[in-house]
């Protein structure tokens, strides 16, 4: 029986070219499989028909966009998973659902082999092959850019040579990746850290210092999931995309930082997630409301943590799983809604309601009516800082 090979697709050069290359090197056919999580461009029955005339002999599509935000967006929300306190996951979490995808057609054509596009540099080929290697450890990864030292100029070369149907043109100066949670851009002039970005690099989201109306929106969560806006009721994948588009249209969601990546190395990254940001800020702030103190606290150090494994690839890891189970019970009580006021690049929460709130008015107020003594504090201040002042007495010298 004749080996065969399951390659992530996207349907552009380096991975059109895999197919071949593939096949030289190893003998064995090549599936090509293309997943959708809201990238955009070219329909998937043109990537499906690129990847047959390429030379694959089997080429699967997968509609994966509104999977990629109930199961992989929506626990992001609820964690507000922001790695460095910044960036809120956008190409590591399109990850595990591709490689999801990728095991289960390996496992349909009988392939022992899973192939993809990535280079020996970045994050993403140990979030590919991590992931494999948690849901199905008895398959082997191999990636041509990497392995076989397919550079750019031999991928051109080989696709002219083979009279492969795809544009062999210069590429863009900048390598992005695209999903409906975000877009990361990188490479080019940005290597230089000093150079500011430019306005072309952008998609997802309008310059916030151009002069616009404010747009308010209120985001009804049940449970920490967005299940309306402004009232009307909306999956998860239709709420990302509204964000996407009124939160891009004020600016909201553009990040320039220079990060920690797992080989070792800093990157310097552009993002731009109007949807996500948008969403992570009215979901924090619900969480202040109706949150319990101590759980709250902890919660913190649980998204660091849980943002770190997302960002590393290990979505699919023992500790992983377990973080998820105490994000959920977290977001128990986070329900109500959340008033924002998109303008200027920034989503500014302005009200909360929830019929979960722990903000009691009455204890709240400095005016008339207010219900906490007061005169409690005094011997609760001595019992508080007693530990404190006797290790003083013993520390300061007399």
């Amino acid at each position: 029986m004749t080996q065969r090979v399951v390659l992530a697709y996207s349907g552009g050069l380096d991975t059109s070219v895999c197919i071949g290359w593939i096949a030289e090197a190893t003998g064995a056919e090549v599936v090509a499989v293309a997943v959708d999580v809201g990238q955009g461009g070219e329909s998937l029955d043109v990537i499906r028909k690129r990847a047959l005339a390429c030379g694959a002999v089997e080429a699967e599509v997968v509609d994966a966009k509104d999977e990629f935000a109930e199961e992989y967006c929506l626990p992001a929300i609820k964690a507000n998973a922001l790695y460095m306190d910044r960036y809120p996951l956008v190409s590591a979490l399109s990850r595990p659902v591709i490689v999801k995808h990728l095991v289960a057609a390996a496992r349909k054509h009988g392939a022992d082999t899973v192939a993809h596009g990535c280079t020996g540099k970045g994050n993403d080929q140990v979030r590919f092959e991590a992931g494999i290697a948690s849901l199905a450890p008895d398959l082997t990864c191999i990636a041509p850019v990497r392995d076989y030292a397919m550079t750019r100029d031999k991928a051109i070369a080989f696709a002219e040579e083979k009279g492969l149907p795809i544009a062999t043109s210069k590429k863009s100066p900048y390598s992005i990746d695209a999903n409906v949670f975000g877009r990361a851009v990188e490479t080019g002039f940005l290597e230089d850290i000093w150079n500011g970005p430019i306005e072309d690099i952008y998609e997802y989201t309008q310059d916030p210092a151009v002069a616009r109306e404010a747009d308010e929106i209120v985001i009804t969560f049940r449970e920490g999931a967005p299940v309306a806006l402004d009232g009307r009721p909306v999956t998860m994948l239709q709420a990302i995309k509204e964000l996407n588009e009124r939160a891009g249209g004020q600016g909201v969601g553009r990040i320039d930082m220079v990060e920690d990546r797992l080989v070792g190395i800093k990157s310097r990254e552009v993002y731009e997630s109007p949807g996500g940001i948008a969403l992570i800020a009215a979901h924090q702030e619900l969480e202040n409301v109706t949150v319990e103190r101590e759980l709250a606290r902890y919660k913190r150090q649980v998204e660091q943590r849980w943002s770190e494994l997302v960002y590393d690839g290990l979505w699919f890891s023992p500790l992983k799983r377990a973080l998820d189970g105490f994000v959920d019970e977290a977001n128990q009580h986070v329900s109500g809604d959340i008033r924002m006021t998109l303008h200027g690049g920034r989503a500014v929460v302005t009200g909360r309601r929830s019929e979960q709130s722990l903000y009691d008015f009455n204890l709240a107020t400095y005016d008339t009516g207010d219900s906490f003594d007061q005169s409690l504090a005094k011997g609760f201040i001595d019992l508080f800082s007693l530990s404190s002042k006797i290790a003083a007495k013993r520390d300061v010298a007399p």
